[in-house]
């Protein structure tokens, strides 16, 4: 079995220290294979707060870290750094690749960068890379959860996120759908969410995180994390979602939402 924990909108610089805690004490609770920082990671790009980040991430034993950068790692006000060297204190902190991607035997995990460094807040994908994702998904074993992450979501919750939606080609999810994707992990949004999608002949399950330690929760809704569990011997029927949210009284992350993910093959 395969264990991901998703951590998104950390923005290290602006966490919750009893928060961040009780996020480690989870993961040493729940052993994720792989834990999957889906953008910023940090408040304001700054090297000390990437810093904090790849410390935390070094905190987690025995978990395979891999991370992407959201709009918050890229300089802000320094407009030398924001178009000469964007990704310089991410890739000194998290290592040069920026679209890293994960193969296990029940595992396929390919994360997308969205960001760009002439756009503060939206996101975009290019044609060239809706396409490669789209062939790596087709080259996936059937037993393996076919996993894409972006930074920015694909498909906006409700109104109030239309804002936030991903600049891409039109026919983006569906390509992925066609090429056989199962989940579209997300954050930016800070509100989480877990919704199946029908896409024709096949459905697939948009996931998306709240912001993980920050103060910077959104619509009332706490510090949340989501873990994914998949199991290669059920030859992926199946893969269960959780949602985990901070609880104030107990200081501790509970489940809060559980899903069984029915997948189409």
């Amino acid at each position: 079995m395969s264990v991901l924990l998703q951590v998104s909108d950390a923005h290290f610089g602006a966490e919750i220290p009893a928060v961040r805690d009780a996020l480690r004490q989870l993961a040493l609770q729940e052993r994720p294979d792989v834990v999957v920082w889906t953008g910023d990671l940090t408040q304001r790009a700054r090297r000390e707060q990437f810093s904090a980040a790849r410390r935390f991430a070094d905190s987690l034993p025995g978990a395979q870290t891999v991370a992407m950068p959201g709009n918050h790692d890229i300089p802000l006000y320094n407009l030398v750094d924001r178009l000469v060297r964007p990704y310089a204190n991410y890739r000194r902190a998290f290592g040069t690749e920026l679209e890293p991607e994960l193969e296990r035997e029940d595992l396929l995990l390919l994360l997308v960068k969205t960001t760009r460094r002439w756009r503060h807040k939206h996101g975009e994908l290019s044609p060239a890379q809706v396409e490669r994702v789209a062939q790596r998904l087709r080259q996936a074993s059937p037993r393996q959860l076919r996993v894409v992450a972006t930074h920015q979501p694909l498909q906006p919750l409700d109104a109030c996120d239309l804002g936030h939606r991903l600049r891409c080609p039109r026919n983006a999810l569906s390509t992925w759908a066609q090429a056989g994707v199962d989940v579209i992990l997300g954050g930016h949004t800070h509100r989480p969410r877990c919704d199946r999608v029908d896409m024709g002949a096949r459905a697939i399950w948009i996931v998306q995180a709240g912001t993980s330690i920050s103060h910077r929760v959104r619509s009332e809704q706490p510090n949340s994390v989501n873990v994914l569990r998949h199991e290669s011997a059920a030859l992926a029927a199946h893969c269960c979602v959780e949602r985990w949210d901070f609880d104030q009284r107990s200081g501790r992350f509970v489940c809060a939402q559980h899903t069984r993910a029915a997948l189409s093959r």
